[in-house]
């Protein structure tokens, strides 16, 4: 990222009060294969999460944007630069020391697809009761928490016993949240969490996100939907080519777009036109960054 967009990154994080950022990523490379056939997916990308603060990422596909997320998860190695979580380096962890850091909850992850995130043999209540259970939680007051969550994403208490199999898509992405949520993490990462919901779901798992900040969980939010995300994040960042080209808060990036990119996202979010750009001059856009 440019010095630029480092500087209005920084200017405007910090929903969290004065508190330090939960994440803070600074000038992350990560290259994909060896010699000739090595490929840089992501270059000098800085972005930082505070708490309570939801910030989207957004970018087609092969932006790097769910690289980011992996990266941020330890699961590929960064080639240059840093991933800090609450402070503390994770970059040079080992596997083990993952291991031990996604048991004890503070880092967590919804699929796009609830299902990757949910066991199909096992009941909702076993499904958000499991990682209290790993963390040594009784059972009885892992049970109560688990139908907390469960109502925190407005659903009753009735699915407990049933299988993923047996909710509907919307249903199993919202025990996916509550899943996430159970061991009340400091950091949730999001893939694409509304793209394979219809209208109505979509909507009820974007409000059910927004009602997280008063928790003071730090959500980053991927997507390559500008619209979905727009009355959802705080701050976006845009991702093109591996590179972030645009970071701000929503309203900034959404009424002022800088980059080419941006501007093309914006323009063809049917909710975010502004009596703005036609097929024309999205082509136009398109054109100039094949430049």
């Amino acid at each position: 990222m440019s010095t630029e967009f480092a500087e209005a990154e920084t200017a405007t994080a910090g929903r969290g009060g004065g508190a330090g950022p939960v994440l803070e990523v600074s000038g992350l490379d990560v290259s994909y294969g060896r010699g000739r056939r090595r490929r840089r997916a992501l270059h000098g990308v800085s972005l930082s999460v505070a708490p309570g603060e939801t910030v989207g990422v957004i970018g087609e596909t092969g932006s790097g944007k769910s690289t980011l997320a992996r990266a941020v998860l330890g699961l590929v190695p960064a080639s240059a630069g840093s991933v800090l979580i609450d402070g503390e380096d994770v970059t040079p962890y080992s596997r083990r020391q993952w291991r031990t850091l996604r048991r004890r909850g503070v880092v967590q992850y919804v699929f796009q697809d609830p299902l990757r995130s949910l066991d199909p043999d096992l009941t909702i209540e076993d499904s958000l009761t499991e990682p209290l259970l790993v963390q040594g939680v009784p059972r009885k007051q892992a049970t109560a928490r688990a139908r907390s969550f469960l109502d925190r994403v407005h659903l009753s208490g009735e699915l407990f016993e049933r299988l993923p199999g047996e909710l509907s898509g919307g249903q199993r992405q919202r025990v996916a949240v509550a899943r996430a949520l159970v061991t009340e993490p400091r950091l949730v990462i999001l893939d694409e969490p509304v793209s394979a919901l219809d209208s109505a779901n979509r909507v009820k798992v974007l409000e059910i996100l927004k009602e997280l900040r008063a928790t003071g969980v730090a959500l980053v939010l991927i997507s390559h939907d500008l619209g979905s995300v727009a009355g959802t994040a705080d701050r976006i960042a845009v991702l093109y080519q591996g590179e972030l080209v645009e970071a701000g808060a929503s309203p900034d990036v959404i009424n002022r777009p800088r980059h080419a990119y941006t501007r093309l996202l914006v323009s063809s979010a049917p909710t975010l036109r502004t009596g703005a750009a036609d097929r024309s001059e999205r082509e136009a856009l398109r054109a100039l960054l094949n430049a």
